[in-house]
């Protein structure tokens, strides 16, 4: 009888997936998807095992990392910006680096829908190659939660493409960087991202902050006096002309 129940619980925690389903969901504090390609046993484990995306590529430029949590995306538009103002109209143009350069903001399309899972990111200057290079990068590092499992991207045949990059030159005040649901961006829950004085630290907390909501992630580094940015864009798709299963927004000194 014992022996019975035994492989019964264990075949009912390592294949029931509505209980590892139910164990993501409140972990990542994240609302269902309307669909997941993968087990969720194996998606819970991708997301709660420590690994970030410089453990499987560029480790020689990585510094260190913390985990900002997840956000849900349920448009295929996401609105990424390195203003923490409410945008009062959407940028304009007819690529994404003419919407950068006029206003900073731009809006990408073909964003996978589902769950994204937020880092911020601290690597060495992308610049040069030398190891004892003092010079590093912040990056806002977000991505979609099968991503890891999936076979283009374990293979190395997906790679992050540079979409947009632009300096900023003139003091910055601060680092920033974020992420939103188009669908989502004038909501009500939306808005603790621009309620600045919530999260971001006071003028001389020199240290990252960042915050997130259902359906938005932002960080920012307060920083020194600087002679301005260069601030760069980058998304990975599944495949030619496939969705966007990872964003990244860095920021460098000039």
């Amino acid at each position: 009888m014992l022996a019975t129940t035994c492989r019964w619980f264990r075949g009912l925690i390592m294949e029931e997936g509505s209980i590892w389903k139910h164990v993501c969901l409140r972990d990542l504090q994240v609302p269902e998807p309307r669909h997941v390609a993968l087990n969720w046993r194996k998606l819970y484990v991708s997301a709660f095992d420590g690994s970030h995306s410089y453990m499987f590529r560029q480790q020689e430029k990585h510094i260190d990392w913390m985990r900002i949590g997840a956000f849900s995306v349920e448009s295929s538009e996401a609105f990424l910006t390195e203003k923490l103002i409410k945008p009062s109209r959407l940028p304009e143009g007819d690529t994404i680096q003419k919407m950068l350069e006029s206003c900073g903001s731009c809006v990408l399309d073909k964003v996978k829908t589902g769950i994204w899972i937020a880092d911020l990111q601290l690597v060495r200057c992308p610049v040069c190659e030398l190891n004892t290079c003092d010079g590093t990068m912040q990056t806002l590092d977000a991505r979609h939660i099968e991503l890891f499992l999936s076979e283009g991207y374990k293979n190395g045949s997906w790679e992050y493409e540079l979409i947009g990059c632009h300096d900023v030159n003139k003091h910055a005040d601060g680092a920033c960087g974020a992420i939103f649901d188009m669908k989502h961006l004038k909501e009500s829950s939306t808005s603790a991202v621009f309620n600045l004085k919530s999260w971001v630290g006071k003028p001389t907390d020199w240290q990252p902050k960042a915050v997130i909501t259902l359906h938005a992630v932002a960080v920012n580094t307060n920083l020194q006096k600087n002679e301005g940015l260069q601030v760069k864009y980058h998304a990975m798709r599944d495949g030619p002309q496939g969705e966007v299963v990872s964003i990244r927004i860095s920021q460098q000194l000039l």
